[in-house]
């Protein structure tokens, strides 16, 4: 703040020629008890005060006197560029009560007297108030402050957060009451600072530091600080445990077989073994924060970083000598933050042996993460990723649920017992706007019929014996905002439809036993294996509710109607089981694929997981065999393959071993073209891992079609 913030700028101004009578009027106008006096080029000549008049009067000057004879020539004058505390030494050293301001040019600009002086002290006061109590609130740590008795007059919004408290309950209290156990008293008594002392609030621990706040040599309160440190002792654990698994790190990295070396997002070192230093002999400290392809000839760790390909079992020569080397990103949350490279020194039986069991490994690791999310988030709804599939009318299904999904009108998926409807019920909620709010499942086939209504509206207290007091919720009440799932909707008692009918389109009900009406915003997704158009040509389905549930129809086709799907679907399901077997099973017999894509499957995808499951149950190897297949499955595939009986043992193994392969080739083909040629998104569709995936191309012998989109 300056002196021009703080003069009055709006006044009336004299001339040396004015008569005495202008310089009463003006006087008497501005109420002010002096004018400025101007020369004729606005600079200031002297002051026209009360006292100056005064003084004309007593003489006996006539009215029509100029004032030039009175006007005191010796006036203060302040700059207006003067700040705040220069303003405030200068009005201790004035003995006048009004001061001038002028400007750089020495012209009048403004008045300034011990008025606005105090005004101004004033609009200062409230200014520096509010900045100290919005410091005081931005403050992270919890403040209280107190009175020279103890009693509290301020707490900012970290000690209300941190105390449970609130200042308008607390205003005026007893600090002692409020928080029990700490003592202010002494710091009030001898105004002594006292820091760092340890107090425990419930489960929080704190350390507090205690100011008396003094009026010149008088203490009149006291600001206590308080610093939780329950979350610092978190910090501190954490930051331990970091530590203890980096030299956990370092010490597996350093006892390892192989070479090892991890880059950062820019391909310089970051970190490497002992192993690596004795290979490329040398020293740590010349090879650490060093790019790796100076360090390391023919790397490719930096090309990995910005490709995020994984480059597996690959050849590099070093000193003119092969070595296999792999190379892989390291990604943290969808972004690729380094990349870690291993030298293998192992004889190349050895390498087999351990690729094949890191591969069963890498399998069930994966699995077992999917498995402990899925376990940790138990109610998280299933996603559009979770569907396996291969099959061009089903992605083009797809593509149209998660265009429905977006919207808010009703869905109604169709299709056998086993195909997965809820499984894209839940995704279709989980890929719209509410995928924050509720999913509310109802299976109409499951509750008893006298208690359909009361479980989707709710009911009253005291609606009818034995309910609960306070009444409950219903399914549609439960999903408000969200989406509401009616499971089996084609089983649902013509009695109650009507009722559903009126919440689907008024979205409006009453509960049991009560005559409020309940207004919900919600999203219905039903489902049935029954053909509705059937039983609403019966009666046995109201024909306005059908109307009302087909606006966007989803039919889920059959198993047997996409048999591509079987092989990708067996992978998925030989993952899951291995890992909660704890097995590895890696594949299936050409025999006993062929009767499985031979089979009707009345039960579905369902009934395909029962069966791979029944299958790993018996199975001693890591493959699924023909004899580990149901008896029924096997009789019928007996009576199917007839062609059996006309080849002998040889024979029959060689087709078996072409017509494998075959639908192996087709199922990789079909999965990269969808895939637009990206290898891991054929992997993933397939159910299978990268590496696997990988091995399997090379075995069939299909070759890369990278017209077709990247490949990675």
């Amino acid at each position: 703040m300056h002196l021009k913030d703080m003069m009055t700028g709006e006044f009336a101004t004299l001339n040396p020629d004015d008569p005495l009578k202008k310089a009463i009027s003006f006087l008497r106008n501005s109420q002010r008890d002096g004018l400025p006096v101007l020369h004729n080029n606005k600079t200031l000549a002297g002051i026209f005060t009360k006292t100056n008049l005064y003084d004309a009067l007593l003489k006996g000057s006539n009215l029509k006197e100029p004032v030039s004879k009175y006007y005191t020539k010796k006036v203060v004058k302040l700059n207006w560029q003067l700040s705040y505390d220069e303003v405030i030494e200068a009005v201790r050293k004035i003995p006048v009560g009004t001061g001038v301001v002028v400007n750089d040019n020495d012209q009048v600009v403004g008045l300034f007297t011990k008025v606005e002086l105090i005004t101004s002290l004033f609009k200062e006061e409230r200014l520096l108030n509010a900045r100290l109590r919005a410091m005081y609130q931005a403050v992270h740590n919890a403040i209280i402050s107190v009175d020279y008795q103890n009693r509290i007059n301020f707490i900012n919004r970290a000690a209300e957060n941190l105390f449970a408290l609130s200042f308008a309950q607390i205003d005026g209290n007893n600090l002692s009451t409020v928080i029990p156990g700490l003592d202010i008293n002494r710091v009030l008594k001898k105004g002594c600072v006292e820091v760092g002392i340890n107090y425990n609030f419930g489960d929080t621990r704190t350390v507090v530091n205690i100011t008396p706040l003094f009026d010149g040599e008088k203490v009149i309160g006291a600001i206590a600080i308080f610093q939780d440190i329950t979350e610092l002792e978190s910090i501190a654990e954490e930051m331990s445990t970091v530590k203890r698994l980096n030299q956990t790190l370092e010490t597996v990295l350093d006892i390892g077989y192989d070479a090892m070396v991890v880059v950062n997002e820019s391909g310089d070192i970051v970190l490497v073994n002992k192993v690596f230093l004795n290979f490329i002999n040398k020293k740590e400290i010349n090879v650490l924060s060093q790019p790796i392809n100076a360090v390391l000839e023919n790397s490719r760790l930096h090309i990995v970083v910005k490709t995020g390909i994984p480059e597996l079992n690959d050849i590099q020569f070093i000193d003119g000598k092969p070595y296999v080397v792999s190379r892989l990103p390291i990604v943290k949350d969808g972004q690729i933050i380094g990349a870690v490279g291993k030298i293998s020194f192992r004889r190349v039986d050895e390498l087999r042996e351990l690729a094949s069991k890191l591969e069963t490994m890498d399998n069930r690791l994966v699995h077992l993460r999917e498995e402990l999310k899925k376990e940790r988030y138990r109610e998280r709804p299933y996603c559009f990723e979770d569907i396996v599939s291969i099959n061009p009318a089903m992605h083009s299904l797809l593509n149209e649920a998660r265009k429905a999904a977006q919207g808010l009108s009703t869905v109604l998926i169709t299709g056998e017992s086993g195909v997965g409807k809820e499984l894209m019920a839940q995704s279709i909620h989980q890929y719209s706007p509410r995928k924050n709010k509720p999913f509310i499942k109802v299976n109409c086939a499951a509750v008893p019929e006298n208690l359909l209504e009361s479980e989707f509206f709710g009911y009253a207290a005291g609606a009818f014996t034995g309910a609960r007091q306070g009444g409950k919720r219903g399914r549609f009440e439960l999903a408000h905002e969200g989406t509401l799932f009616l499971d089996e909707i084609g089983d649902m008692p013509l009695s109650l439809q009507g009722k559903i009918l009126r919440v689907l389109q008024d979205h409006t009900f009453e509960k049991v036993g009560a005559t409020a009406t309940v207004h919900v915003d919600i999203r219905v997704i039903a489902a049935t294996n029954h053909n509705l158009e059937k039983k609403v040509g019966e009666g046995s389905f109201r024909k306005d509710l059908f109307y009302r549930l087909n606006v966007i129809p989803i039919p889920i086709p059959p198993l047997r109607e996409r048999s591509e799907d079987i092989l990708p679907l067996i992978h998925t399901f030989l993952r899951k089981y291995n890992s909660i077997f704890g097995m590895e099973v890696t594949d299936i017999a050409h025999d006993a694929l062929e009767m499985l894509m031979s089979y009707s499957w009345p039960g579905n995808i369902r009934e395909l997981e029962n069966m791979i499951e029944r299958a790993m149950n018996f199975t001693t190897e890591n493959v699924i065999r023909i004899e580990h297949l149901p008896p029924e499955l096997r009789e019928g595939g007996k009576q199917k393959n007839e062609y059996n009986k006309t080849f002998n043992r040889e024979e029959s193994r060689i087709i078996y071993k072409k017509k494998w392969e075959q639908i192996e080739t087709e199922a990789i083909n079909k999965a990269l073209h969808n895939a637009q040629g990206n290898k891991s998104k054929a992997a993933k569709a397939l159910g299978m891992s990268r590496s696997w995936f990988y091995e399997k191309m090379n075995r069939l012998g299909i070759k890369e079609n990278k017209s077709k989109g990247e490949n990675k």
